[in-house]
């Protein structure tokens, strides 16, 4: 295990790039694209967070952390018990930390049934990380729901990318994911769409071709396509990003290339604000 992040100086710091990875279908690669993508992010050298928001845990094993062995997680930061620092632990990787989730987030609506602030507590507690932690890029893993965890990562995101398996039902899905984001736009302006990303793709299925051409018409889409890949599979068994399981498979070089293209779209984005202003 790598040693958490240090902090960088005030004059150093700009604030991260938060980007929710969100589809309330489950069974499409959500976690998978979060955990592989943060990797992959980390793998260029920029200091990564990934915050699992998922009751099931399953981002925080993907990165050799058990839920069972957490004794401070999510939950505790949301009811207000701990801080993100309090709670973050380091990775394999050594530019990529986790925020852990485990199983008694499922009680935080319960919790904070009574609190007007409860979309807006995620969005607080990376506002404070921010102080003094050296974060360029925070991925959230959202659980296969539109509840409140998922409207707190979308409160707090710049962003939302959005894993998509080509099937008869994905459009529906996704039509539905849209109208939260734009009510959620009513909290907070800033949130886009980063773009949809084409998870568990099979070339030989031409229905798999029939709904990626109708979602690029209406949607912003990535060039970069992960495929159906049993090394990807196996990755979270062993505890490890696909990169570092086998980083030649062709699901890791499918993440690695998604990062280039988020990396690309950030480093375009932060030009033209410079230009405009």
């Amino acid at each position: 295990m790598s040693k958490p992040v240090a902090p960088r100086r005030a004059s150093d710091r700009r604030p991260p790039r938060i980007i929710a990875v969100v589809n309330q279908k489950g069974g499409v690669g959500k976690t998978t694209t979060a955990v592989n993508l943060a990797a992959s992010v980390a793998a260029a050298e920029r200091q990564t967070l990934l915050l699992d928001l998922d009751p099931q845990g399953n981002a925080s094993s993907g990165v050799g952390v058990s839920p069972r062995t957490v004794e401070r997680s999510i939950y505790d930061a949301l009811i207000g018990r701990a801080t993100l620092r309090e709670i973050m632990l380091p990775t394999e990787l050594e530019s990529l930390s986790l925020v852990p989730s485990k199983q008694d987030l499922v009680a935080v609506e319960v919790e904070l049934v009574d609190d007007p602030q409860r979309p807006y507590k995620l969005r607080r507690l990376l506002a404070e990380m921010q102080e003094r932690d050296p974060f360029e890029y925070v991925f959230i893993d959202c659980p296969p729901s539109l509840g409140i965890l998922t409207v707190n990562a979308l409160s707090a995101a710049d962003a939302v990318l959005v894993p998509m398996q080509c099937e008869y039902y994905a459009l529906e899905g996704l039509t539905a994911l849209m109208a939260t984001i734009d009510r959620v736009r009513n909290v907070n302006e800033r949130l886009e769409v980063e773009g949809i990303v084409l998870t568990m793709f099979d070339p030989r299925n031409n229905l798999a071709h029939q709904v990626a051409d109708e979602v690029k018409r209406h949607f912003r889409v990535f060039d970069s396509v992960i495929p159906r890949n049993v090394r990807l599979s196996e990755a979270p068994s062993h505890g490890k990003p696909a990169l570092l399981y086998d980083v030649q498979s062709k699901g890791a070089q499918g993440y690695l290339s998604l990062a280039r293209e988020v990396l690309a779209n950030d480093a375009r984005g932060s030009r033209d604000q410079r230009l405009a202003r």
